[in-house]
């Protein structure tokens, strides 16, 4: 028979599994991992903006994507193109970034199954004897592994000529240059902490649900358990 059982620490730990899945795809799918150098306006641009009062554009250029401005264009929003510079995989701009989207997209394959099988969770804690929690736990370590492995190998490449035309010459192997790093970057890093949070958190959404209240509401013949 199926019981739904529904704790606080498993639903956050379910939560928290989507979250972190979601947060991953998209830093990795953003243009926004590099800040490139402002470029000056030129007075087509100037002609057609406000004037004195806007600002110097900055490119961005993600792992394989990037974002710029149209040139000979009015300033706005509908003027930024963004997209692939690469058309298919050899074409990333680095071997570092190869490396790092090859480690990134199997670090979030995980993250994303793990987050598909933790909504199921809730009616089914085991399969063969063994607690889905524990097992998903697990692999969200490892898929923190490969993040880990993709986020050091991103730097090694901004030597890269497509990173030095973005981020100018002083540009090498773990140096900026005229670049900032983008939210993409932090946010990549902040959910590669989460991942390992979650991995650890998923001990706790076990016990939850196996705890000697959950088996009295088994008992007592409830189907659907709801403790905090």
């Amino acid at each position: 028979m199926c019981h739904v059982i529904v704790t606080c620490r498993s639903m956050l730990w379910t939560l928290l599994s989507i979250v972190v899945a979601f947060a991953e795809l998209i830093a990795f799918m953003s243009a926004d991992w590099l800040i490139g150098k402002a470029k000056p306006l030129t007075s087509e641009d100037m002609d057609s903006g406000t004037g004195g009062s806007q600002e110097p554009y900055r490119p961005t250029l993600g792992i394989y994507g990037r974002c710029t401005r149209i040139s000979h264009m009015q300033i706005s929003r509908r003027d930024t193109l963004c997209g692939p510079y690469a058309e298919n995989f050899n074409e990333i701009a680095s071997g570092f970034w190869q490396a790092t989207a090859i480690f990134l997209a199997v670090g979030i394959m995980i993250l994303c199954a793990v987050a598909f099988v933790s909504v199921f969770t809730m009616c089914v804690q085991s399969i063969m004897k063994k607690s889905i929690f524990n097992v998903c736990g697990l692999l969200q370590g490892i898929a923190g592994l490969f993040l880990i492995l993709g986020l050091i190998l991103y730097p090694a490449g901004w030597g890269c000529q497509k990173a030095i035309s973005y981020c100018g010459h002083y540009a090498s192997a773990y140096k900026l240059g005229d670049c900032s790093l983008g939210w993409a970057f932090y946010t990549a890093i902040g959910g590669t902490v989460l991942t390992f949070i979650c991995a650890v958190f998923s001990a706790q959404a076990e016990i939850a649900t196996s705890s000697d209240k959950v088996q009295e509401e088994i008992e007592e013949g409830k189907n659907l358990i709801c403790l905090l």
